[in-house]
């Protein structure tokens, strides 16, 4: 599904352990996003919960396709006639101790056209800072890559620790990814150091938007999330990005001027070591 340029929006957000109080701010939000004219708006990973625990996203845990998180998604999409991408939002899993952190794009007659459930769970320890992640002890991996059609091109979706495998994105490539979405909650530290590189990265590579919205500020758990969220062109250049606080950014993503970078800088096309190479997108 492609198209005239498609103005898109990251949301920034400081999710704290209350999901009604998260929601409310949200559904503000969104308001103003499309009051700017926004018809797809990206929010970040765990925008419904910030937990003191990260077993406390159990509690709220949702079946596919039910449940208030993904309702109020389809309410404001449907209301405003908009299109969201639910950064991430958890999903029972086969373990009832651990839940999916699962991206749920709706479009904006309320209907859920793609779930993704994140792939790669971030489990480090960062020496410098003393800082120490588990999410296997509260998540549970997906394993299936989910690319979906959207008025602003075709979509790979995925969710904040993937941005580190660039062969998820290279799968998502070949299934014929225009743009990404990176819903993240990055640490202050990994932030500071890799959230602009790697997204810029995606974006050339890839010769692909990219929209990665991210959590910001102090939370619950007296972890600092970087913010920063940002919109990337094809040619890694930063078009729009926010600062500390919460709210959104936007900029148009053009699938015809895509296509045309693409042809004239072959760059997909001239892999030598892929079992693929990028056709022109049309």
């Amino acid at each position: 599904m492609t198209g005239d340029a498609v103005r898109v929006a990251a949301v920034q957000l400081n999710s704290q352990d209350d999901v009604e109080s998260n929601l409310a701010r949200i559904g503000e939000l969104l308001q103003r996003a499309s009051d700017d004219g926004v018809r797809i708006a990206v929010l970040p990973e765990n925008f419904a919960l910030m937990p003191r625990r990260g077993r406390d996203k159990t509690a709220i845990a949702e079946d596919e396709g039910e449940g208030p998180i993904q309702q109020f998604l389809a309410d404001r999409a449907k209301s405003l006639g908009v299109w969201i991408v639910g950064g991430s939002l958890p999903l029972r899993s086969p373990d009832e101790q651990r839940v999916y952190g699962a991206s749920v794009v709706v479009d904006d007659n309320g209907e859920t056209r793609a779930v993704y459930r994140k792939i790669h769970l971030f489990d480090v320890d960062l020496g410098g800072s003393g800082e120490s992640y588990r999410e296997s002890h509260s998540m549970y991996p997906g394993d299936d890559p989910v690319c979906v059609d959207t008025p602003a091109g075709r979509l790979g979706l995925t969710i904040c620790y993937d941005l580190r495998f660039p062969e998820l994105f290279r799968r998502l490539l070949e299934d014929g990814a225009q743009w990404f979405t990176v819903p993240a909650a990055f640490t202050q530290t990994t932030g500071a150091a890799h959230w602009h590189v790697l997204l810029r990265a995606r974006a050339v590579e890839n010769l692909a938007w990219v929209v990665a919205p991210g959590q910001t500020g102090l939370h619950p758990d007296e972890r600092r999330t970087y913010g920063h969220s940002l919109i990337c062109d094809p040619w890694g250049q930063v078009l729009a990005e926010c600062d500390g606080a919460e709210g959104f950014v936007a900029a148009n993503i053009d699938p015809g001027a895509q296509t045309k970078l693409r042809r004239e800088f072959p760059a997909l096309t001239n892999r030598r070591l892929a079992e693929h190479t990028i056709k022109d997108t049309e």
